[in-house]
């Protein structure tokens, strides 16, 4: 075996498992020790893995907590993408519930420019004043404590209103998803108690992300995988996503 398919035979092994160990490895593919090391060394030094104590782990991003001004200018193109897959999803007479993220945002711009008459609850506030000259949907705003990350309100006023409520559908965002274990999160605590909410109050539950987001970590675990009806995220992903979503039964759009 050549040594760039040996190489490429790890990096699938950390995809799958998300650590690998240097004596497992070299009984595996029938080589020393050293040689395993010395290929790992080539992984780190381009950025791909961390080397631990007698392994290595993948080297993923972690998530920080942006302004949300700043997060509505990047990756515009997914998100469009992807937004208008979602509002292909919505039907007259839905009740919905849009938390604050940047994709959420171009998803009710969708919906105030069209003629869906939908019950729209939210607790971004950016979101109502796109409806201005619409009335035909009905919005519901959520209030609570603002906070200008997020673009959104929280602590427990929201939670305990949102709790009264059911939502035909739920669209979320996230800051980051591990394939490995399942893992759906952000960055922030209070924003993952009302993911977490929302999730439980959804018939149907949909989670809206760029493919990028496959490859962070997050500090909050609002859900997992599982949870989800559907995963709707851009067309050109990898298949190692796809096998995973198919696994767990979750569709991808």
């Amino acid at each position: 075996m050549f040594t760039e398919e040996r190489i490429e035979q790890i990096l699938d092994m950390l995809n799958k498992n998300g650590r690998v160990r240097v004596n497992e490895l070299s009984k595996f593919f029938n080589v020393s020790e050293g040689m395993i090391r010395k290929d790992l060394q080539g992984l780190e030094r381009k950025g791909y893995i961390r080397r631990t104590y007698g392994g290595a782990i993948l080297n993923r991003e972690i998530s920080k907590s942006s302004p949300i001004t700043s997060r509505m200018n990047e990756n515009l193109n997914s998100k469009e993408i992807i937004s208008k897959k979602a509002f292909d999803l919505i039907e007259d007479g839905d009740v919905i519930f849009l938390e604050a993220s940047s994709i959420n945002f171009m998803l009710a711009k969708l919906i105030a420019e069209s003629t869906k008459e939908i019950t729209l609850i939210t607790n971004m506030v950016l979101i109502p004043p796109l409806f201005k000259d619409n009335e035909i949907s009905r919005i519901i705003c959520i209030g609570g404590v603002y906070d200008n990350k997020s673009g959104g309100v929280m602590g427990s006023e929201v939670l305990k209103s949102i709790s009264k409520y059911i939502f035909n559908k739920g669209f979320l965002g996230s800051a980051g998803i591990n394939l490995i274990t399942g893992s759906v999160g952000t960055a922030s605590l209070e924003d993952g108690n009302v993911k977490e909410l929302i999730v439980s109050n959804s018939k149907e539950v949909f989670l809206l992300v760029e493919k990028e987001k496959f490859n962070v970590d997050s500090t909050y675990r609002f859900a997992v995988l599982e949870d989800f009806d559907v995963v709707i995220t851009d067309t050109d992903i990898a298949d190692e996503i796809r096998d995973k979503l198919k696994k767990l039964n979750v569709k991808l759009l």
